[in-house]
């Protein structure tokens, strides 16, 4: 079996929060304090004095979150235009926060999270065929063989064309994706739930989501019975990784009761608008990965090293698709792991550094 260095990597989750739902992601009080826990983390912020601890969650104050849809529909434009961008207004603010309150101990190392996007492939209904499971199990040799742990989005069932909402036919797991998975959480692969079948329920590339538009009670009944065939397996999915990175703001508040932490991507900016990462939200982390960090793995390399370079010791959210990589044979992965020298952080650490955080402030 490959991935003997990932053994004994553990994940975590919890079970749904029995607080009373949410509004619209109502502002939580300590949300600054927990994320500036969670950015200078190793260091406990109980340990700072009072004007270290103000440093550390300025870059999380004064604003609403989320933002309102004009602010977000104009973070949209300037994030596509190039005005807002990863160094400049996320690894910059971050870092002049972690050097006013840490001093030299803020300087570092990236500390990088990948994320795998996603099994069985949203292509893979034919399950024997170019994304299918034989395929799959080239991409996690490479990364397993090298020791690079990882979280990997899950679904547990192929729509047979996720693209077209008409086509409402779908499939389970196979034995051998079965399989597949349960090889994956033995060589201490992560899980996220991706979704229950990655469909869109729009044509429209802008709209492309499998939950934009449900009720709350018709999202909670596809989440919940999606998550549930994962944990018959003994699958733990303690991350959500939403379908095309998209879901409505108000549905954030009932992934936050069932999940540890919240993902995005470039697509969630105009929903949950443009802020630091990773970053609380009422009662979960949400975590986007926006470019150069979100694509092959050449353009997140770049970023790292990049990041490197400003000493930027920050959770640093790669997404990679397993599918872009297919297309080189996963030579541009092997580089990429090559390269990566002991930065790729494991999801366990990341989410017991969330847990920690949560009693901040």
């Amino acid at each position: 079996m490959v991935g003997g260095a990932l053994q004994g990597v553990r994940a975590y989750s919890r079970a749904p929060l029995s607080a009373a739902t949410y509004a619209i992601m109502p502002p939580v009080k300590s949300d600054d304090a927990r994320s500036a826990a969670l950015l200078a983390w190793p260091e406990d912020p109980a340990r700072l004095d009072a004007g270290a601890a103000k440093e550390l969650r300025r870059p999380f104050r004064s604003r609403a979150t989320p933002p309102s849809l004009p602010v977000r529909i104009a973070q949209a434009l300037a994030v596509k235009r190039g005005r807002l961008g990863w160094e400049a207004s996320i690894v910059e603010p971050l870092m002049r926060a972690r050097r006013a309150a840490l001093g030299a101990a803020a300087n570092g190392r990236p500390r990088v999270l990948i994320r795998v996007d996603e099994f069985p492939h949203a292509r893979g209904f034919d399950s024997s065929g170019p994304f299918g499971t034989d395929r799959f199990r080239r991409f996690h040799a490479v990364l397993a063989d090298a020791g690079v742990p990882y979280l990997l989005a899950i679904s547990p069932r192929v729509s047979r064309d996720y693209l077209d909402p008409r086509v409402v036919e779908s499939r389970g797991l196979d034995d051998a994706e079965v399989e597949q998975l349960l090889e994956l959480r033995r060589d201490g692969v992560v899980f996220g739930l991706h979704g229950c079948d990655h469909r869109s329920r729009y044509t429209s590339p802008r709209r492309r989501s499998e939950f934009c538009g449900l009720s709350q009670d018709a999202a909670e009944r596809r989440i919940d019975g999606a998550r549930k065939v994962f944990d018959d397996l003994g699958l733990e999915t303690p991350v959500f990784v939403p379908p095309f990175n998209r879901f409505d703001t108000s549905q954030y508040a009932l992934l936050a009761k069932r999940f540890e932490v919240v993902c995005g991507g470039p697509e969630s900016v105009r929903l949950l608008g443009f802020g630091a990462t990773p970053e609380w939200r009422g009662e979960s982390v949400y975590l986007p990965s926006y470019p150069p960090l979100y694509g092959t793995a050449a353009e997140a390399m770049a970023g790292i090293e990049r990041m490197t370079e400003l000493e930027a010791a920050l959770w640093a959210p790669v997404t990679l698709h397993w599918g872009w990589e297919a297309k080189d044979d996963f030579d541009g992965l092997r580089r990429f792991c090559a390269r990566l020298d002991g930065r790729a952080a494991n999801w366990p650490e990341f989410l017991a550094a969330a847990g920690s955080s949560r009693a901040a402030g």
